[in-house]
């Protein structure tokens, strides 16, 4: 099985990188458009800034090639958010395979960003199967995908937000389940084995 990571400006991506060769995957990095698209499963992850990340994106013509992807496809983090219509983090537009909007949370006396450990509730996808609801994730994000009808696991961080996210073959999760211990890695040992 063909495993790619798309690679562009963003950081965290070698964490995945290793995070699947724990589970035996040995995936490749690349921003090549006929290595992503001849992929078995796309992963396209990301910590880093919206407005740069689209630019870089669309410079290389990644923007329309996500989109048309038809192979199973899991944003992570800045990825899940990408995927959204769009982010106000720099009054960004974004790839719009989701109509969610991502928003920056408000202060309510917590700290932003969340950056720690929380748990995700209302599990609804085979992505989750040996997921127990509950279970407690790695998070670091300031800006949210709103709760919506494409939720498939949501978290409460100041309010409760959609925090994994599904439609046709495009999941995203905002946690890093790379850094999420044995749970975490069972959702990338899922999305690799189709469930």
């Amino acid at each position: 099985m063909k495993v790619v990571i798309i690679k562009y400006n963003a950081g965290n991506i070698r964490s995945v990188l290793f995070a699947l060769e724990r589970i035996g995957v040995n995936a490749i990095v690349t921003d090549d458009y006929d290595e992503i698209r001849s992929a078995d499963r796309v992963i396209f992850p990301g910590v880093g800034e919206a407005s740069s990340a689209m630019k870089y994106l669309k410079e290389k013509g990644l923007d329309t090639l996500i989109c048309s992807l038809t192979q199973p496809v899991l944003g992570i983090c800045l990825g899940m958010q990408l995927m959204c219509s769009h982010s106000e983090e720099n009054n960004t537009d974004c790839l719009r395979i989701f109509e969610q909007k991502v928003k920056l949370f408000p202060s309510n006396g917590l700290k932003i960003p969340q950056i720690g450990w929380n748990n995700i509730t209302n599990l609804k996808s085979g992505l989750f199967n040996g997921v127990a609801d509950n279970a407690y994730m790695y998070f670091v994000h300031s800006y949210f995908v709103e709760n919506c009808e494409n939720a498939i696991a949501k978290t409460d961080y100041v309010i409760e937000y959609s925090s994994a996210i599904q439609k046709n073959n495009f999941w995203a999760v905002q946690f890093h389940p790379e850094k999420s211990g044995e749970a975490g890695q069972k959702i990338l040992e899922n999305f690799i084995k189709g469930f």
